[in-house]
């Protein structure tokens, strides 16, 4: 996999899935939609890590500059 996430699209990911889990585990966001936003937080958290987003791929979008 090519890298196509810059740090800063990395560091959004890893808060805004924070706050996900934060909603989520508080109690604040309940039911299907709070499993759907945990769910999203971990595809964010994964793709932060690996620094690769299969949607960046798809769409030809990359905010790495080499």
């Amino acid at each position: 996999m090519k890298r196509n996430m810059s740090n800063l699209d990395r560091i959004i990911r890893v808060i805004v899935a924070a706050v996900f889990a934060y909603l989520y585990f508080a109690g604040i966001v309940t039911g299907a939609f709070g499993i759907v936003l945990l769910v999203l937080g971990g595809v964010f958290l994964l793709t932060s890590v690996v620094a690769f987003c299969p949607l960046y791929l798809h769409f030809k979008f990359s905010t790495f500059k080499k």
